[in-house]
């Protein structure tokens, strides 16, 4: 076989595993398959919040741009093929750290969900990429006449499609309200106003206030703790209730439902039930409920506050 068949059959290659690996992490939609890359991926490895986003599309935008850069002649010797290379390199030493302190477990998320790899089966694979490279980079001859700015818009197109295809949404947090040690412990409210004067206040702490207060410290009761999810479901740190995560296409959210469910027709003490759904085919919430045989009070939230709070 002639080198230059012999080098677009390898370049065609290198190019579809790196567009398809792109693809694979926008799969079944792309801020869903990227915010899920973020938290499963990113923050284990010490990413903030708020810079996961940003890398996740760069990272993923540099994959396509790769993809698409190594059936071009520009600078592809120069930079596309070492820059290929090290990239694989880096994911590479990270997936080997992962397995030696992680174990072989789990997806690398080399392709998102739609072809789950463990850590391992990761490493052989771009292994066998970066001999392909170097194999390429042998048989082709040096670099002629190119053009960066080529190069350059490919890179800066495809990062900017990326924010474009999944824009960045501000995640609300469920955050406690903070609480006056007075009012937690008596429930009184200061008059602020009468402060600022020379008058009492309206509800002056006296000598047997503060006793009790001293004395209620070293009760051994645990205080009341609130959850943060009166923002969804009022009063739902009163009593016994119960709390579902749920993904309305998940079979196994599903089946739990449905258990939920006749569990609770089987006690009539049973606590009320409360759904979270994350934000991901909310058509399928309908036949949710038809499964399960009932329908729950439930909230909507998005992806990122779904898997971390």
């Amino acid at each position: 076989m002639k080198k230059e068949n012999l080098s677009w059959i390898l370049r065609l290659i290198i190019s579809a595993l790196f567009i398809v690996s792109a693809v694979a992490k926008l799969y079944p939609s792309p801020y869903f398959a990227i915010s899920t890359f973020e938290v499963k991926q990113l923050y284990p490895l010490g990413f903030s919040e708020s810079f996961a986003p940003y890398f996740s599309r760069i990272l993923i935008g540099i994959e396509f741009a790769l993809g698409i850069c190594i059936l071009l002649k520009d600078y592809l010797k120069k930079i596309t093929i070492p820059a290929t290379i090290l990239l694989l390199a880096v994911f590479t030493i990270h997936l080997s750290y992962t397995t030696f302190v992680s174990g072989n477990a789990g997806n690398c998320g080399c392709f998102g969900e739609l072809i789950p790899m463990t850590p391992v089966e990761a490493i052989i694979k771009n292994i066998i990429a970066i001999g392909l490279l170097v194999w390429l980079f042998k048989l082709l001859p040096a670099d002629g006449k190119s053009n960066f700015w080529l190069l350059k818009s490919v890179g800066l197109g495809c990062i900017l499609a990326l924010f474009m295809l999944a824009p960045i949404r501000p995640v609300e947090k469920v955050m406690d309200e903070p609480t006056s040690e007075i009012q937690e412990n008596l429930g009184v409210v200061i008059d602020s106003t009468s402060l600022l004067s020379n008058e009492e206040p309206v509800a002056a702490i006296t000598k047997d206030t503060v006793k009790k207060v001293a004395e209620k410290k070293t009760e051994d009761a645990p205080k009341k703790v609130k959850s943060g999810y009166e923002k969804y479901f009022p009063g739902i740190d009163t009593d016994k209730k119960i709390l579902c995560y749920f993904v309305p296409g998940c079979d196994h959210c599903m089946d739990t439902a449905k258990e939920l469910n006749e569990m609770r027709k089987k006690d009539k003490n049973f606590p009320p039930i409360y759904v979270i759904f994350m934000d991901e085919e909310p058509e399928k919430i309908p036949t949710f409920f038809e499964f399960a045989g009932t329908k729950f009070p439930y909230k909507m939230i998005d992806v990122i506050p779904f898997w971390t709070e």
